[in-house]
């Protein structure tokens, strides 16, 4: 970014520091309480808070206890060094909620991607009716207060299924009840549907800037809509797409209100546990799981950024 020219004016100078400053400041009121939970999941007293041995870098002040806690806290036998790898995949209560969010999570985001890639490229057709209208309910989840949605899904999930218990004739016991509340399907759907809109947004994006020409290019030759989408439409919008499902992952993954509410306890995830941990036992652990989780995402978001980047040179939005 280039600075400011000789012949800018003291207005031009002061509102370029200051604007700099603003910004400055702002990042550091975002990104403090992040960085506070860094140093403290290092403490080797069971403390949420600075203790003076480590404020004074004493010896003994910081330890890795809290990230060891991770793996064997919920173990059967913590001290066995036989089958220990085994007793943590099966009975460590934070592995099983990274288990869960991962399973969720990518079968969400599988779902997310599909429905919201089809979903963009539908609305981004001149020949669409109502197309902003369709946009404007399909991106709602993004709107509507997460407990609001979580209660409706909720209501909706605990429906029974089953046909032949939608019709009960006098004291005939119902069958068996076939609902989504309280099943991995259940979440699974519930986080698709909360990622669906992020994978919307960001392919609709990508095609704003797509030449459809190619498109008709492609059929003229003879191509059918299937192989011009794989052939020619794809590959283009390809960054677009890996970054909505980016996103809809990190959605599933920091997702607690819906599991809150339809979730039982062999199926909580990291933030189910986290906020579990919290109510029912203070301990650094939860920090830990925390520093990992902010490296995880800053993991995806420098990812969204690079696709973003090779998305702008493959449309020659860039000149780098």
């Amino acid at each position: 970014m280039s600075g400011l020219p000789p012949y800018a004016s003291t207005g031009e100078r002061v509102w370029y520091y200051s604007f700099r400053v603003i910004c400055g400041l702002i990042f550091i009121f975002l990104i403090t309480p992040i960085l506070v939970v860094l140093p403290l999941s290092f403490n080797a007293q069971p403390y949420f808070s600075f203790t003076n041995e480590m404020l004074t870098f004493q010896e003994g002040a910081f330890s890795t206890r809290w990230y060891w806690d991770i793996l064997e806290n919920g173990m059967a036998n913590p001290s066995a060094t036989e089958g220990w790898w085994a007793d943590v995949w099966q009975n460590a209560q934070w592995v099983r909620a990274v288990k869960n969010s991962f399973f969720i999570g990518i079968f969400a985001t599988l779902i997310a991607t599909a429905l919201g890639t089809l979903a963009a490229i539908g609305l981004s057709r001149s020949e669409m009716p109502f197309s902003k209208v369709i946009m404007s309910i399909l991106i709602s989840p993004m709107i509507i207060p997460l407990v609001i949605t979580g209660a409706s899904m909720f209501s909706f999930f605990s429906l029974d299924f089953n046909p032949a218990n939608w019709v009960v004739e006098g004291d005939q016991p119902p069958e068996d009840r076939w609902q989504l509340a309280f099943t991995y399907g259940g979440l699974i759907l519930a986080h698709a549907a909360l990622g669906t809109p992020f994978v919307i947004i960001t392919v609709t994006a990508t095609l704003a800037s797509f030449d459809q020409s190619l498109v008709r290019a492609a059929q003229s030759m003879g191509a059918d809509p299937v192989r011009t989408f794989f052939k020619v439409q794809m590959p283009l919008i390809l960054p677009g797409v890996i970054s909505g499902a980016l996103f809809a992952f990190i959605t599933s993954f920091d997702e607690v209100v819906v599991v809150l509410q339809m979730a039982t306890a062999e199926q909580r995830t990291i933030p189910r546990q986290m906020f579990s941990g919290i109510r029912e036992q203070i301990s650094p652990t939860i920090l830990a799981v925390a520093t990992i989780l902010v490296i995880i995402s800053i993991a995806l978001l420098a990812t969204v950024e690079m696709l973003r980047r090779r998305s702008e040179k493959l449309r020659g939005m860039s000149p780098q």
